[in-house]
């Protein structure tokens, strides 16, 4: 039922800003430093320790923005591939030292699988076929560990390629995350569904969403209010499908998560 609780993507060095309000709502936290390849190999402690540190009293859920840097899943390279493979363990070893339960990844499927996967006999099942081998040692790690790893839409155009995928590996450490720029984008460039379907398509697998704004034309990462997401028929898709997901604000400039709140509280959709 609405309102749901919405929290955010941060970065430790924002940390400090919206500290009392993550622990006063107890809200959900996505810790984004781990994206970034020198963070990955480097001695991250430090950073996990400032977390620890700054987020003392918090019991809502955290988790991690996951590597995709200059990479896809479905690489038909399997030197890259095992690169991939490294970054994502990278990634899960830092979930894990920070007590996460999810890791976000980026969706193998782009503008031009949409127009083109059916030109070719078999070409949907390749791509599933090389995301597990690229990623099936991090599911099994994920699955040890109880982490989600939650994969996320780029430039899919059609959801359901993308639940597909998730539903292929049978595990309950892959779900789906949604970023609602994204798929306004993919919406309003690219003919796919409004964002609200993108909700409906998932349904129980979505456990994940980065809540942004934009206008149907780029990746925005407006503040809540400054695009044309239709913000009422997703809020009520993710109270009636997937009520228990992780809602984060992924804004550009984080200074607009307050903005952002009261424009969605004065909907009556999210606390």
């Amino acid at each position: 039922m609405l309102p749901l609780t919405v929290g955010a993507a941060l970065s430790v060095a924002t940390l400090d800003t919206y500290r009392d309000w993550l622990i006063e709502g107890q809200r959900d936290l996505e810790i984004q430093d781990f994206i970034f390849p020198d963070v990955l190999d480097g001695d991250y402690s430090g950073l996990i320790n400032q977390v620890k540190t700054r987020l003392d009293g918090h019991t809502g859920r955290i988790g991690i923005h996951g590597p995709f840097w200059g990479f896809t899943l479905h690489s038909k390279d399997p030197e890259i591939r095992r690169v991939v493979a490294h970054r994502m363990d990278q990634g899960l070893d830092a979930c894990i030292a920070l007590g996460g339960s999810h890791m976000v990844v980026h969706s193998p499927y782009t503008t031009w699988d949409h127009n083109n996967l059916d030109a070719t006999p078999g070409a949907r099942d390749v791509v599933i076929e090389l995301v597990h081998d690229t990623l099936g040692a991090a599911v099994r790690k994920a699955e040890d560990a109880g982490i989600e790893i939650v994969i996320e839409n780029i430039e899919d155009v059609d959801p359901t390629e993308r639940l597909r995928l998730a539903e292929s590996f049978g595990s309950e450490a892959v779900r789906l995350s949604l970023d609602t720029g994204h798929a306004m984008y993919a919406h309003g460039t690219n003919g796919a569904p409004p964002v609200d379907y993108y909700v409906r398509s998932a349904g129980a697998m979505l456990a994940h969403v980065h809540l942004q704004d934009a206008d149907g034309y780029a990746d925005r990462h407006w503040q809540i209010g400054e695009g044309s997401v239709p913000w009422p028929a997703v809020f009520k898709a993710l109270a009636q499908d997937a009520p228990h997901a992780r809602l984060v604000l992924e804004l550009r400039d984080p200074a607009g998560i307050p903005a952002s709140m009261a424009y969605l509280q004065a909907l009556g959709l999210a606390r």
